[in-house]
């Protein structure tokens, strides 16, 4: 039997708004190579897709006028030059190449762009940063979605997506599709599990919590043979569909996958703006890529930071905070203002990205106890390494994390700043020369909770994909 995905959702909705989905245009999709090294990079177009499903999104809000990303994408007719749609995101590729890797060789990454079908043909822009951070052009291609070589039929979907959290539709909603990755047939139940009892701790932070509403969140795995993924440094490589593993760029901690066709064939039968794909291991890891997915693993004792933490990367576009744990990234030679709404350079301190969050009495930059919390760091994570490196228990790994996590809160409790917005040094992997907005947040530590900058910056991006006042749930 053929499984029918608009069938399925049209069920799954019970009858809300079904006719603003299926009034919905069809969701093109560009596949293409990107390819390069740290001093050079090209574009080459792959085949061009009518996914099987609606677009997902609200055709009011198509174009992006949040500044987010390290590039953006741009859909314009080609007769008029009108803008029809733009999005920012940023790539696997984009972070590969600010490691030490791509100054000795050239790789290539597949990549793709969704947008609501045209009436005629486009242009399909893409932009990336320069040196200032401004948005320039790097390729283009002329797209006809009517011509020949456009591909229109598919097989069934691999897999039946489960919804998981439904308040209406698509088109008013944010939807985020939960993919599974190293759960066999047998583990479906536990993925479904996993979803669920993940999407519910999402919706219990804020400001997700206040949103519930403006969600829709979607669960579909393709079973593997074995349990669990890939983590090559302990010899351990395990087949899937989504070739999810860790220690990706060298870092033991590093989940994703490279395999963007792979993914995207997939997420294709759900209907999905943002992805977070849960990994069947214990071992603590995950990563986020700003408007492509993230991951977390499931099974850790951190999964719940773990899932909000680099979802928080993947949709809100937000910097990481920390700096003192190892990462595969270069430090940058120059310190420019970041896009992430979060890290901040502080070139300008008068005029702080969030100074409307600032009290006037708030010294810029914002005093924190950062040597005795940079001493204690040496010491924390001298242990976590040796700890990787004997491949110790996950157990001991957690023991660790649970005392640093105590360490901090006691230090910090007894900090005068404590809970203030300011502009406290160290951020976005660098000890020196970036500040983040608070001393304390999911973005820098496995606390609990956004700062009120990080909580903004989720809720710009919410506001883009849901239509405030329609809440059929």
């Amino acid at each position: 039997m053929t499984y029918s995905p608009y069938a399925f959702f049209g069920a799954a909705l019970l009858g809300l708004s079904q006719l603003a989905y299926a009034a919905q245009p069809a969701t093109i999709r560009v596949d293409y190579m990107h390819s390069g090294n740290a001093a050079a990079e090209q574009y080459a177009l792959e085949r061009v897709l009518v996914e099987p499903l609606p677009w997902p999104g609200n055709m009011n809000q198509a174009i992006d006028n949040s500044n987010l990303g390290n590039n953006k994408v741009e859909v314009t007719d080609l007769t008029t030059g009108k803008l029809l749609y733009s999005r920012g995101f940023s790539t696997v590729f984009g972070e590969w190449r600010s490691t030490d890797e791509a100054s000795k060789i050239s790789r290539g990454f597949q990549e793709s762009v969704r947008f609501p079908k045209p009436e005629h043909p486009v242009k399909v822009s893409l932009f990336k940063r320069d040196a200032n951070n401004a948005f320039v052009p790097s390729w283009s291609v002329d797209v006809d979605t009517d011509a020949q070589d456009v591909i229109r039929k598919q097989g069934p979907a691999p897999a039946k997506p489960i919804p998981i959290h439904v308040s209406g539709a698509s088109v008013d909603k944010v939807d985020l599709l939960i993919l599974g990755d190293g759960y066999t047939a047998a583990q479906m139940s536990k993925f479904k599990a996993d979803a669920t009892r993940l999407s519910k701790h999402l919706f219990e932070v804020s400001p997700f919590k206040e949103h519930a509403k403006d969600f829709n969140v979607w669960a579909m795995a393709v079973p593997t043979q074995e349990s669990g993924v890939s983590r090559p440094s302990t010899g351990i490589h395990h087949a899937s569909a989504l070739g999810t593993r860790y220690d990706i760029f060298g870092s033991e901690r590093y989940v994703l996958t490279t395999d963007n066709r792979a993914l995207r064939d997939i997420a294709q039968y759900a209907p999905y703006e943002f992805i977070e794909i849960l990994v069947n291991n214990e071992t603590y890891g995950g990563g986020g890529i700003f408007g492509q997915f993230s991951t977390a693993a499931a099974k850790s004792d951190w999964s719940n930071y773990l899932f909000v933490h680099e979802f928080g990367h993947h949709f809100a576009g937000l910097a990481d905070e920390y700096y003192t744990s190892p990462v595969a990234y270069q430090p940058s030679a120059t310190k420019i203002e970041p896009w992430e709404p979060n890290a901040t350079a502080l070139l300008d301190p008068a005029n702080l990205k969030w100074k409307d969050k600032v009290a006037t009495d708030t010294p810029i930059p914002t005093t924190w106890p950062k040597q005795a919390y940079d001493e204690h760091a040496k010491t924390y994570q001298k242990i976590r390494a040796e700890l990787r490196a004997k491949n110790r228990p996950e157990s001991e790994m957690s023991t660790l994390f649970k005392e640093d996590l105590a360490f901090s809160k006691k230090l910090f409790s007894e900090a005068k700043f404590e809970h203030v917005t300011g502009a406290f040094e160290g951020a976005n992997y660098e000890s020196n020369g970036y500040f983040r907005p608070a001393m304390q947040c999911i973005m820098f530590d496995r606390s609990d909770k956004f700062c009120d900058v990080c909580s903004a910056g989720v809720e710009k991006v919410i506001q883009m994909y849901s239509t405030p006042g329609n809440n059929s749930k």
